[in-house]
């Protein structure tokens, strides 16, 4: 039984590495590789119609996985917070173009949402930055 949880400890590490690299690659793509950068994308939603406190929320769940997953802080909330982000961008390309990814669909979020609850049961799992208050002798 012991191994078991070793296994599942490094496969959550392995997962919460994996999806905090991933924020951090959106995040350079919204700044970086994006035709228009940054602004470009902060104005697809007035586009498409959202309120204006999405991009606001789409940006601080971006920044909470891309810094805070990686190192192991506040794991389960983070991907708490940032799965209504996915699933609205699940919705959002399910609606335009279908479910597949290939089609630029919904499969992709889709897929996003799962390993966030996944990532939410299994906890931060090994190797974890240590913080909080440090009790003195």
């Amino acid at each position: 039984m012991t191994r078991l949880r070793a296994d599942a400890s490094h496969a959550a590490l392995l997962l919460r590495v994996t999806l905090g690299a991933l924020f951090i690659a959106h995040l350079y793509w919204k700044f970086a590789v994006l035709p228009g950068g940054f602004n470009q994308w902060w104005l697809n939603f007035a586009t498409n119609g959202y309120p204006w406190f999405v991009p606001w929320y789409v940006l601080s769940a971006e920044i909470a996985g891309a810094s805070l997953l990686i190192p192991g802080i506040l794991v389960r909330p983070v991907c708490l917070y940032a799965f209504p982000m996915m699933a609205g961008a699940a919705h959002f390309w399910a609606t335009r173009k279908g479910f597949w990814f290939v089609a630029g669909g919904a499969e992709l979020p889709a897929l996003w949402c799962i390993l966030l609850v996944v990532q939410a049961i299994l906890g931060a799992g090994s190797h974890t930055l240590k913080v909080g208050k440090r009790l003195s002798t």
